[in-house]
């Protein structure tokens, strides 16, 4: 598989969301879409549990680590901190506009310091050595910035620092005045700058981000002339609609697995991870919307949210879920 078409889907860093589990059950379903890590913070990686907060499963691959931060040598100890688990891929985070992100002076709010970004992948670039590519996520601007000329500005200055691989959320980010939720969708899309960026700066790899909800969308941006497509909640939402189809559709592969497949293949993961000491509703949280808008998916729901959290559930739980919407999909 060439280099451009691993970027062709991604899934995006969800806080809460793409954790370790959610990325085993993601890759289940597709074998080539990227995978991303939640945020994590480049001071926790450097004094925190890095086996918990960057422990990953090796089918993952390929699988990028985000980091967020705003000082180089931080953020270059966090990459060589990280270097050993193996990530394909180091993002750094200039997308999220949460409080808790701003009151640490990164994400979203480092689109008004370009020169300051430079020097962070700057030393990030250094500290990796070649063994993983440092990536940036961003928006087009922030508050009163001018995305026309704040989104070109901001990519220049980057790449000259080495970084040739960018996701970017086509939405401004208000940091006043709109929670991260509103930040995700009051703020409107502007999918013809981005592919204007990408007809400036053809040497750069552009990866579309924001609002692409269904494959049809992502396969019309591709064919638009973006290099790949980044799907967030659309993807969690319902991975049997994005991911499934994923590796047919967009990477030319013969492969489709149904989500009954992907729920069996995920026992030995679960039966693996209840040895480890790991909660069962810890991993089935993540495959509650495997069947969404299918027949049985309530029942399906309802056994996993129910029992899931129960001392002693396992494995036999998610057959008994499997069991229950039999029924309910043969009758379809």
């Amino acid at each position: 598989m060439s280099v451009n078409q691993i970027h062709r889907l991604a899934v995006a860093p969800m806080m809460d969301w793409t954790d370790r589990h959610c990325r085993y059950l993601h890759r289940l379903l597709s074998r080539r879409a990227l995978l991303y890590t939640e945020m994590v913070t480049a001071a926790a990686v450097v004094h925190g549990d890095r086996d918990r907060l960057l422990g990953h499963s090796p089918e993952e691959h390929p699988v990028a680590l985000q980091l967020g931060g705003s000082e180089p040598a931080l953020l270059a100890a966090a990459v060589r901190a990280a270097l050993p688990f193996g990530y394909d891929e180091i993002n750094l985070n200039v997308g999220c506009p949460s409080d808790r992100v701003q009151s640490g002076a990164f994400g979203a709010c480092l689109m008004r310091d370009p020169a300051l970004v430079a020097a962070c992948v700057s030393a990030m670039i250094e500290a990796a050595e070649g063994r993983a590519e440092i990536t940036v996520k961003c928006r087009i601007g922030v508050d009163e910035q001018e995305p026309e000329a704040a989104l070109p500005a901001f990519v220049d200055t980057v790449a000259a620092a080495g970084v040739s691989r960018f996701a970017v959320h086509a939405r401004k980010a208000w940091l006043e005045g709109l929670s991260p939720k509103e930040n995700r969708e009051v703020p409107p899309l502007d999918y013809p700058l981005v592919l204007r960026l990408k007809a400036a700066r053809p040497d750069l790899t552009i990866l579309l981000n924001g609002g692409i909800g269904s494959l049809d969308e992502a396969e019309a941006h591709l064919a638009a002339g973006f290099d790949g497509v980044m799907i967030g909640r659309a993807a969690y939402h319902d991975p049997a609609a994005i991911l499934a189809p994923a590796d047919r559709r967009l990477f030319g592969a013969a492969r489709e697995i149904a989500p009954e497949e992907a729920a069996r293949a995920m026992l030995p993961y679960i039966e693996a991870q209840l040895a480890a000491g790991e909660r069962l509703n810890r991993v089935t949280r993540h495959m509650l919307t495997l069947f969404q808008g299918r027949p049985g998916a309530r029942l399906w729901r309802r056994v996993l949210s129910e029992r899931s959290h129960l001392p002693g559930a396992g494995p036999e739980l998610v057959e008994e879920a499997l069991g229950a919407i039999g029924p309910a999909r043969d009758a379809a």
